[in-house]
């Protein structure tokens, strides 16, 4: 186990309709790591609840660039990622830890990026990748390759 994303969404909890809430929990193993995501309707109060987590998200496209934001949290300690932008959590401790994720949505959404530009069904054209990537093709093809699974 990497990590297990806990849901309590609209879907899990139909209670939860037109409240505007949701929340996860969020395990994670040494190492674990919740890969870059964006939750396109939603912000996220990340609480770590045991452990210590490296936490970061990036700004979106501006005149100075995607600026990345990155904090280390132990215990107790609290991290909002803005709606819409890309975020990622990682397990940087030898021990378990245990979040909980609260988001303004009672249906966030995911979009975990990897799986979504290199997973779709059917795939985006590697020319199209390997062009917006600035890499060779075989790159493309290879990733495209590759078990892209759901972090739900």
């Amino acid at each position: 186990m990497a990590y297990i994303v806990t849901p309590v969404t609209v879907v899990q909890l139909p209670g939860l309709n037109t409240l505007g809430i949701s929340l996860a929990r969020i395990d994670f193993a040494p190492n674990g790591l919740n890969p870059p995501h964006t939750h396109p309707r939603a912000t996220e109060i990340l609480t770590v609840l045991e452990g210590t987590l490296y936490v970061g998200f990036v700004t979106s496209n501006s005149n100075d660039g995607n600026k990345l934001f990155t904090k280390v949290l132990n215990k107790g300690d609290v991290f909002v990622f803005p709606v819409g932008l890309i975020h990622f959590q990682f397990n940087i401790g030898h021990t378990n830890v245990v979040a909980i994720a609260a988001l303004s949505s009672q249906n966030p959404g995911v979009i975990t990026i990897a799986n979504a530009v290199f997973g779709s069904k059917p795939p985006i054209s590697d020319y199209v990748l390997a062009k917006a990537f600035q890499v060779d093709k075989k790159v493309i093809d290879y990733l495209q390759s590759q078990f892209w699974m759901d972090n739900n």
